[in-house]
């Protein structure tokens, strides 16, 4: 049985379509390219004689590496329209990130102005500051052990407030949420 025009001329330029499509497309794709030009170039030659069997191999190797290329262009065009929708997300998880540190941080100022002031001090120069207890100690004339003493009951009480205020505030919005539910 002798061989087709297509399946000759394909056995002669496939090293030639090889090198021609990996020039457009990644190395990965490239046999799948040669793969299809092939079955295209078999099927329309069934259909109808194909009288430049060279050309039009050449040319639906490219024609298909090109649509190859747009194909992935556009999938990962479609990817990056949602990694927007990712980034957005991203900057709104951030700006709530801030917005309840800034929370946090307003808190912990109310809790640290319900201390005494000599608390609130040794409290702060820790915690703030960075300041080593024997540093504390020295500056405000007082022994280590009185700063020790001063930064765990000002750690406790700051705590104690600031639990007890979010408590209050989750239980409020617990209060409006059943509201809301209660209202429709």
């Amino acid at each position: 049985m002798a061989q087709s025009k297509v399946t000759t001329t394909f056995v002669e330029l496939s090293a030639q379509i090889r090198r021609f499509v990996s020039r457009i497309v990644l190395p990965d794709d490239v046999e799948d390219i040669v793969q299809e030009t092939f079955v295209k170039s078999y099927e329309a030659d069934l259909k109808q004689d194909i009288k430049y069997t060279h050309s039009y191999m050449l040319k639906t190797a490219k024609n298909l590496a090109l649509n190859h290329v747009a194909k992935w262009d556009n999938k990962h065009n479609n990817s990056l329209d949602t990694g927007d929708d990712y980034q957005q997300h991203l900057k709104s998880m951030q700006l709530e990130d801030e917005v309840t540190s800034k929370e946090r941080f307003l808190l912990f100022c109310r809790a640290t102005e319900q201390l005494s002031q000599p608390v609130r001090k040794c409290f702060i120069l820790k915690k703030v500051y960075g300041l080593s207890q024997k540093e504390i100690a020295k500056q405000m004339n007082l022994s280590e052990s009185t700063v020790e003493k001063h930064i765990a009951k000002g750690l406790l009480k700051s705590m104690q407030y600031m639990q007890q205020q979010e408590q209050t505030s989750a239980d409020h919005e617990h209060r409006s949420v059943t509201t809301r539910r209660v209202g429709k």
